[in-house]
């Protein structure tokens, strides 16, 4: 089981990479104008990041259960994607294509 990690570190490193992106796009969102508050982006925006977390700690310790959870890790951060990349404020848009490049090393790791 040894090797999968060092397999791993560069999907690891691409799914925090998602997990802090989702969050600090959160926190963005939170501080916008009512008017302007995107309430389904940030419930995404949200679970994408708790599963990005849930990816990297079952990665990271070799579970026996990454490449299933990575198929849903996929899933939800395609959504995510979906749903950012639906603004074209130029935050949105970068946290739709790192969600999407996050599921496709995702998916690619599950494969």
């Amino acid at each position: 089981m040894g090797g999968q990690m060092a397999k791993g570190s560069s999907l690891l490193h691409t799914i925090q990479h998602c997990e802090a992106t989702c969050e600090d796009m959160v926190t963005h969102l939170i501080g916008l104008q009512n008017d302007d508050r995107r309430d389904v982006q940030i419930l995404l925006l949200r679970d994408c990041a708790d599963m990005c977390t849930l990816m990297a700690k079952y990665l990271a310790r070799n579970s026996f259960f990454s490449k299933t959870l990575a198929n849903i890790c996929a899933y939800i951060c395609e959504q995510c994607a979906m749903e950012c990349s639906k603004y074209p404020d130029q935050m949105s848009q970068n946290c739709a294509q790192v969600c999407q490049h996050c599921a496709q090393a995702c998916r690619a790791f599950a494969a």
